[in-house]
This record gives structure tokens, sequence and C-alpha cells, in this order.
């Protein structure tokens, strides 16, 4: 009876169904042993790729509680993860200060600017302009500002207009309040009203130190 009820659990149709199971599973394992499997190498860059992205950016900045500062830009890029952690503005900044009143006092802005965040250190790069609270207008291709030395600097052509005259030269070094400032190899100081800056020139080599009244600037939290 044993052997019987056995016989009766694994009969023809018991075995049947087994061995195509199990044929199944072979040919199933078979498969996929020789399936071709494509792996995608994706290359993260750190220094090319920005953990943040936005786009036209207009920012109040507060200082004590009261809005001072203005940032603008059509684009901000955040490189978190880079080597040099920074910030990087490709279309361009522009950074407003204002009275308390709302009215503008103050502005710097280019046609690209970097910012790196360890240093704190800001690079202006194309059309750099300044409108200083004196009243003074700079111009220059590149201009470098260390807030933590507070100095402003720039090995470029340097142009300075002030209300009755014109200074300009190669090389550039300044105060954070752009109040004292020195300008080297002058290549002229002249009326505002005289010839174009590339017809004076001065003595290749001198240097010009400008003193001015100290007065309030624009400072990084």
């Amino acid at each position: 009876m044993i052997v019987h009820r056995f016989h009766c659990k694994t009969g023809n149709k018991g075995i049947t169904t087994t061995f195509v199971v199990v044929v199944m599973l072979l040919l199933f394992s078979a498969s996929c042993s020789k399936e071709h499997k494509e792996v995608v190498d994706v290359v993260f860059d750190p220094d090319k790729t920005y953990t943040m992205k936005a786009t036209d950016v207009s920012s109040l900045i507060s200082d004590s509680g009261i809005t001072r500062y203005r940032l603008k830009a059509k684009e901000w890029q955040i490189y978190g993860k880079a080597a040099e952690p920074h910030w990087y503005f490709p279309e361009g900044i522009c950074v407003e200060k204002f009275d308390t009143l709302f009215q503008t006092e103050a502005s710097i802005k280019a046609d690209t600017a970097y910012y790196y965040d360890k240093k704190g250190l800001w690079e202006l790069i194309g059309n750099v302009e300044v409108e200083s609270l004196q009243g003074e207008h700079f111009e220059t291709s590149q201009l470098f500002w260390d807030q933590k030395k507070e100095k402003v600097y720039s090995d470029k052509y340097m142009r300075i207009e002030q209300e009755d005259k014109i200074i300009t030269g190669i090389g550039f070094e300044s105060n954070q309040n752009m109040t004292q400032y020195k300008i080297f190899n002058s290549q002229g100081i002249f009326p505002v009203s005289d010839a174009p800056v590339d017809t004076v020139q001065a003595e290749q080599g001198d240097s010009i130190r400008v003193n001015v009244s100290k007065i309030d600037s624009i400072k990084s939290n």
C-alpha cells in the first residue's frame, strides 16, 4: 500500500509536469547567462557640474534689518562639490547699494563673475564698471575683490573718471571702500573735456596715489 500510494502521487502526469518545469528553468538560466548587459559609465566631474542653478535672479539683501543691496543676474550656478567651491555668473552680474530712501548710491557690474567661497574672493571679468559712493566711475576688463583682505586690485588697464578729470593706467590697487587707491604705469591725468585717453601719455613706470576722505562702502556680511 505504501508503494501504491507513492505511485499515485508521482504518476506519469506528475513526472511530465516536473520535467517541463525543470527544462524551463534550465532554459531560462541559459538565456540569462547569454544575455548581453550594456553598462553605461556616467562620468561626474564636480568641477564642471553645478549643484544648483537659478535663472533671472533678483535678490534683495538686508543689513541689520534694513534692505541695502540688490543682486541681479540672468543665471547663477553653484559648484558646491568642486575642488574649489565657487559661484559662477556666466551672463553677468549687477550689485547695487541703496541709501535709506532706497535710491542707488553705488553699483558694480560685469559681463561674467566668479565667487570663490573659501577664499572670499570675487573675480569680475569683461566690461567691469564700478560707481563708487564718491561718484567716481571705474572701468576695466578684470577686477578682483578680496573680502578677507578688504582689498580690490587689477593688473589690467584702468580708467577712472572723476567729476573734473580722468586718470588712467595699467594696474590698480585699492582699499575695499574704493577711497584710497593707487594706479600703476600711469598713462595720464587730464580734464574730462580733453582729448581721448590714448592721446595723453605719462612717463612709463610712474604711479599715481589717490587719497580721498573716508566714506561708507559696500561691505560683505
